[in-house]
């Protein structure tokens, strides 16, 4: 992939010339926002995950994900090259309401983000959505395919969660390596292509 050109507001430039840019991982509890940060970083990432405890029964809402066990309570932190010329620090955010007080500062100088999706609990990620459009964060929305997940159409996916068309919308295993890199440079892309539209003509 082509990066020539690519100069993204807020960037870090290394002595050797390769960019490195913050892309934020959001969505709602239990979406796979941790997983994908481990299955994607170039480096051990770095989790804040903690044992779910009969004290938070009351707090966190586990309908639709009552066999998760852990969950993060701070950031989630990994890093991937996507080629000789960029190099994106990946920052994971808790799902959980209790913890959204932390997004605005995980948030500052990111450059854009992904916004995982659960087909199966829709509702879960529309306040990481919200948070997309109040912060004028650009992103895309990656559809983790759960095994008992149903195919739903892109179309029906963007309705219901009732984003534009130039929005990118993916399908993805976050468990898989290549595929969460695919939705990363998907982003990329989106990105790439947001600049080149607000170009002076």
């Amino acid at each position: 992939m082509d990066f020539k050109g690519f100069d993204p507001t807020g960037r870090t430039t290394a002595a050797d010339g390769t960019r490195s840019v913050k892309v934020m991982i959001a969505g709602g509890f239990g979406t796979g926002k941790t997983t994908m940060v481990r299955s994607v970083s170039d480096i051990r990432p770095l989790t804040t995950e903690e044992t779910l405890t009969q004290a938070s029964a009351g707090v966190d809402h586990l309908i639709g994900v009552t066999d998760k066990q852990q969950t993060t309570v701070s950031l989630d932190f990994g890093k991937i090259g996507i080629n000789d010329q960029l190099v994106l620090y990946l920052f994971g955010t808790p799902g959980q309401e209790r913890f959204w007080f932390l997004w605005n500062g995980l948030f500052k100088g990111a450059l854009g983000a992904v916004v995982l999706v659960d087909t199966r609990r829709l509702a879960s990620s529309f306040r990481a959505i919200e948070e997309m459009e109040r912060q004028n964060v650009p992103f895309v929305i990656a559809l983790n395919v759960f095994p008992d997940s149903r195919d739903h159409p892109v179309e029906e996916i963007r309705d219901a969660l009732d984003i534009p068309e130039d929005i990118p919308v993916v399908a993805f295993d976050a468990r898989d390596r290549a595929a969460s890199r695919d939705v990363l440079v998907a982003l990329i892309r989106h990105l790439q292509e947001r600049a080149v539209a607000l170009e002076p003509r």
